[in-house]
């Protein structure tokens, strides 16, 4: 085996200059060189060292431990990200040293406060080394990397430019485990392709979750197989906001996705909101209505008119079938049960409800989690809320925070990316707030909701609603700058937060933006390169 993986190495040491493209003469476009701290979220601890440049050149190679899957996995991502832009072969070796120079991916041996999706980061004139405990925070590593690299490593093309890594340390984990961004396929469907899209360009920033609203009064947009009406009538033709959103996604397609997310260490949830926003739902099954009678469905964008029977226990076959199914193919832990504005619920029926239904996610393997009005139904200390309010007390989240359970912070009026940036913005509501960067970045999740501290947050997501959404770039559009903020309150120290350090940097990332055509909104907030 030695003498193979030598060979290999000779082979690929004379081969290299024969297969790389001749550089081209003309100048190099230049750059302003980058620092260790360059990048978003901000790492916890950064220790340049000038001396220690490393340049990626036509020789260097991607180095993984022998038998070390996961991290020949990260490498193999790290490579076919580096290989358009530079030209270079870059190939992923899983040996226990070279003489060439590298980039190593070792799972083991990190500094021990990296915890489980942390990484330490290291840059000498021989190579790159990131040490992780997990491929999670490899993968981590891998992004920051990206970022340390010039812009026109975004390219889809090879450039005219020398790839230079600054020299140093870097000891970075995320201050929230849960980091997360919401996208709303019931108002409007988004593809498979559109949604694989916005995984990419989250990875980019430590996001590590993935919430998918999946059902609405608008339309219902994941395939049930024991009430198949639900996705062809529910999600067929004429469905979302409008009647110009129709669509579902298949139980293969959301297999796909989620295959996809985890690949780039993202962890999808799906969202079935009840008992409110069921209109879809009743409106395709007349006798989930109490009166037996469906009603027209609904392509507005009014909320809280609608109501399961609660008292029927046909609606209770229908929410186990529906979890079910839906937790068979999901391998993540969390399954989102809703729970928003259910102004048709009396409050008793409400909790009948969610006492019947809390159970049937347990049953099926899953943590129950939902908006955060499930927290008046004293869910058990497992059970997760996402706060939605835009004030700063909430008595019945604080007192659930004191009973242990967790809470996900997503104030509309900081974090819904679906908000518009000022009146004069094409697209989203504006009844939380507008909300441009500075707003998006200036909260502590710690310190936002009285009685809800720090070791009650389990992080911060930000929702992006699609009442007014149709493409990609419109996606683009509203999460672009902000979700980079969103990311960065997650990821990186309370003491780091400023918000100049922030914006100077968010202004560094236009040139990648711009290669990765993402239709972002250019904030005059930001000095955008």
């Amino acid at each position: 085996m030695r003498r193979t993986v030598t060979r290999l190495l000779a082979m690929t040491a004379l081969a290299l200059p024969l297969i790389l493209p001749a550089t081209p003469a003309t100048a190099a476009p230049t750059t302003p060189a980058r620092q260790l701290a360059d990048v978003i979220p901000v790492p916890v601890e950064t220790r340049p060292d000038a001396r220690g440049t490393f340049q990626i050149s036509p020789l260097t190679v991607i180095r993984t431990a022998p038998g070390s899957v996961d991290a020949w996995q990260v490498g193999r991502q790290l490579a076919e990200t580096l290989r358009p832009a530079t030209g270079y072969p870059l190939p992923v070796l899983p040996v226990r040293a070279t003489p060439l120079p590298e980039i190593a991916l070792l799972i083991g041996g990190a500094d021990s406060r990296v915890g489980q999706q942390g990484y330490q980061l290291d840059v000498t004139r021989r190579g790159v080394t990131i040490r992780a405990n997990t491929s999670a925070g490899l993968f981590a590593g891998t992004q920051t990397l990206r970022q340390l690299l010039p812009a026109d490593i975004e390219s889809p093309q090879r450039q005219r430019t020398t790839w230079t890594v600054p020299g140093g340390r870097i000891v970075d984990y995320p201050r929230f485990a849960y980091r997360g961004a919401m996208l709303d396929l019931a108002r409007h469907f988004h593809t498979v392709d559109e949604i694989t899209a916005y995984v990419d360009l989250l990875s980019q920033y430590k996001i590590n979750y993935l919430h998918l609203h999946l059902t609405d009064d608008q339309g219902w947009r994941i395939q049930i197989d024991s009430w198949p009406r639900l996705t062809t009538v529910g999600g067929g033709p004429g469905t979302g906001v409008d009647g110009v959103g129709p669509g579902y996604l298949t139980k293969a397609d959301y297999k796909a996705v989620v295959a996809y997310a985890a690949a780039r260490h993202i962890t999808i949830i799906p969202e079935i909101d009840m008992p409110g926003h069921t209109n879809a739902a009743q409106s395709t099954y007349p006798e989930l209505n109490c009166d037996g009678v469906a009603p027209p469905p609904r392509t507005d964008t009014a909320v809280g008119y609608s109501s399961l029977c609660i008292n029927d226990e046909l609606t209770y076959r229908l929410v186990e079938d529906v979890i079910r199914e839906l937790a068979a193919i999901t391998p993540g832990p969390f399954l989102h049960i809703g729970g928003d504005e259910a102004h048709a619920t009396t409050d008793e029926d409400y909790r009948t409800f969610m006492q019947r239904v809390l159970p049937l996610v347990s049953k099926y393997g899953k943590r129950a989690y939902g908006w955060n009005e499930i927290m008046q139904a004293d869910p058990p200390a497992d059970a997760v809320a996402q706060f939605w309010g835009t004030g700063t007390t909430n008595t019945d989240l604080a007192e659930a925070a004191a009973r242990g359970n967790k809470v996900i912070m997503s104030p509309a009026n900081k974090a819904y990316l679906d908000m518009k940036y000022d009146r004069n913005t094409r697209l989203g509501l504006s009844w939380a707030a507008y909300i441009e960067v500075s707003d998006a970045y200036g909260w502590d999740p710690a310190t936002r909701v009285a009685g809800v501290g720090e070791n009650a947050v389990l992080g911060v997501e930000a929702p992006l609603w699609s009442e007014t959404l149709r493409s990609l770039d419109d996606i683009e559009y509203m999460a672009f700058p902000r979700l980079p903020a969103i990311a960065e309150l997650g990821w990186s120290t309370a003491a780091s937060h400023n918000w100049e350090s922030f914006r100077t940097r968010l202004g560094q990332q236009a040139p990648r933006w711009r290669l990765q055509q993402v239709d972002f909104y250019p904030s005059p907030q930001v000095p955008w390169r």
